[in-house]
Order: structure tokens, then C-alpha cells, then sequence
């Protein structure tokens, strides 16, 4: 039986699953007196795929790496890889249970020991820590990764939340305050450091969001300016804020869906081999034994009207 934990104020309402890696079920925001789901509902028969969920937790590396495979302090190591492409995708803690520490009405508190579990996904120890909590407007994710091992180890971690996507007047807008990108062939892999913004990607000024399919990653944060997602017909206004750590903001726009992805990560898809081949931006950091790194993602909600 997977347990649901719901955090609700006046303005939110979260459910998390522990035993889903820590992953949202559901985050509502209340307008007009009621709960309005802003990111994508999960199906309580889903609630055991995380790839299923509102969000999950990318960790200890975001997204891709090319074919599983990576070289760090002179040493190869691979990974398991996904059968429909053959990298190895989003980390490893997303189906993983985590332990609940800390319970509370509008706060929860989870941990993950990579040692307490079988077939883990990576060639290092380490352990997370994710702090879900509201405070008035304020829905925040805090992830911690620390190294576990005796060696020192290269890391990232992201977050993967979708939001939803109305069509018609409730069409969402969206401003990105990035002023570079990675230029992605279509492996979807990048192989050089970012280059300055092309139209096709410039979110810099608020825009509605058209039907072109996006898969696409974003650097170059211009200060400390929030991704804003704007609903018109619902008068609100979703900023995501988020730490300097999190360099990159991956932007995922399937065609004909009725969702989008908005994903803050630390490091760059496929992270660990630019950081091999020495390519600026790649956002890999590496943890010396018992070194931790830890950065916060917050989603304000705001009435326009």
C-alpha cells in the first residue's frame, strides 16, 4: 500500500509518496475557492510510477548520460541504461522508497540511504534528504545529496515537475530568464559548452506557449529572476524560484500534450562526460567523503487580478 502524505494551507495542497522516491502526486493551488490542479494529477492506480506522478526527484544525476557510461578519477564505470534509448535516465532514487523522518501538517521530511538498498543504480554510497514545506504563497523542495563513500564522487540532483497545460484562453504563458542554451542533436545529448539564446528559444520575455514541441535546455540564468508560468483564465501566476546551484532549466513540451515539464538541475544532460571532456557549463560538482550539497526549489503563487 503506498502512503499518500497531503501538506494543505490556504493556498496549497501537496501529496507525497514516500514509497514512490518522495515523488508529488498532486499540488493544488485554491482560486475561487476551490483546489485547482496546476501540477499534472497523478491517477491513484499510478501512484506507483514515479514517471506517472506530478514530479520526481532526479538524483544523483539529472537526465541522460550517453549510453550509460562515464569516466571519472581515471576509472570507467557503467550504468544500468533504459531499454528505449540506451542511456541511463534521471538517476536512481525515483522508484526507490524513501523513510519518512519528519511528519507534519504543512511540512514532511525524507531521507534515502543508497546503502539500505539492493542493485542501486550508481558506482558511489550516498544518501538525500528532500524537506517538502508550506509557508503562505510558498510551496518549497529542499534535496540534499551527501557523499557516503570512501571515494570522492561526482553528483547532481533535479527536479521534474509537470505542470498543467490548458489550451484555448487558459493557455499557459511562460518567461524563462536564461541567455544561453545547449545546442542538442537528436540524441538529445549535448557535445559543447552553451551558446547565446536563439529565437526559436528565447523565453526571456513572457510569451504564450505555442504548440511546438520543446525538449530543450536552458543556462545563463540572468540574476536571481524566476521561470514564471502564467494561466490567464485562472488570474495566477506560478514563479519558480530557485538556488544558484540549479545552473540549468530543461524545458519539455510534448506534442499534443496537456502538460509541460519545467525542470531546474544542477548539472547538465549528460554531465558527467562533459565533465570528463572538460566542457564549461556541464554543472557536475564533485563531493569529497561526508561533502554535501544541498539547494532549494520554490514555487510562489500569486492573483494577477
Amino acid at each position: 500500500m503506498n502512503t499518500l502524505y497531503t501538506l494543505e494551507n490556504k493556498h496549497w495542497q501537496v501529496g507525497i509518496l514516500p514509497q514512490t522516491g518522495a515523488s508529488l502526486a498532486f499540488g493544488r493551488i485554491r482560486y475561487n475557492g476551490v483546489w485547482v490542479d496546476v501540477l499534472r494529477p497523478t491517477a491513484p492506480d499510478a501512484y506507483d510510477s514515479a514517471s506517472r506522478c506530478s514530479s520526481f526527484i532526479m538524483l544523483p544525476w539529472t537526465n541522460r548520460i550517453r549510453a550509460g557510461q562515464f569516466q571519472f578519477a581515471g576509472s570507467d564505470y557503467a550504468l544500468k541504461t533504459a531499454s528505449d534509448d540506451g542511456t541511463a535516465r534521471h538517476g536512481d532514487v525515483r522508484g526507490r522508497i524513501w523513510e519518512v523522518e519528519e511528519a507534519h501538517p504543512r511540512s514532511l521530511r525524507l531521507s534515502f540511504d543508497s546503502s539500505a538498498h539492493l542493485n542501486v543504480n550508481f558506482p558511489f554510497a550516498f544518501s538525500a534528504v528532500v524537506e517538502y514545506s508550506l509557508e503562505k504563497k510558498d510551496f518549497s523542495l529542499r534535496l540534499t545529496l551527501r557523499n557516503e563513500d570512501s571515494r570522492a564522487m561526482p553528483g547532481g540532483f533535479g527536479h521534474h515537475p509537470y505542470f498543467v497545460r490548458p489550451g484555448g484562453v487558459n493557455t499557459p504563458h511562460l518567461q524563462i530568464p536564461c541567455e544561453q542554451y545547449f545546442d542538442l542533436p537528436a540524441d538529445l545529448l549535448p557535445v559543447d559548452a552553451p551558446k547565446p539564446i536563439i529565437p526559436r528559444l528565447d523565453f526571456r520575455q513572457m510569451q504564450p506557449l505555442a504548440d511546438t514541441p520543446l525538449n530543450d535546455l536552458l543556462t545563463g540564468r540572468t540574476g536571481d529572476d524566476p521561470v514564471r508560468l502564467v494561466y490567464p483564465a485562472w488570474e495566477t501566476e506560478i514563479a519558480m524560484y530557485y538556488d544558484a546551484l540549479f545552473q540549468h532549466v530543461l524545458v519539455y513540451v510534448p506534442a499534443g500534450s496537456d502538460s509541460l515539464a519545467i525542470e531546474p538541475m544542477t548539472m547538465a544532460t549528460d554531465g558527467f562526460n562533459l565533465l570528463t571532456r572538460q566542457i564549461a557549463g556541464n554543472g557536475v560538482f564533485v563531493l569529497q567523503p561526508g561533502e554535501a550539497r544541498t539547494a532549494a526549489v520554490r514555487l510562489h503563487v500569486r492573483a494577477l487580478s
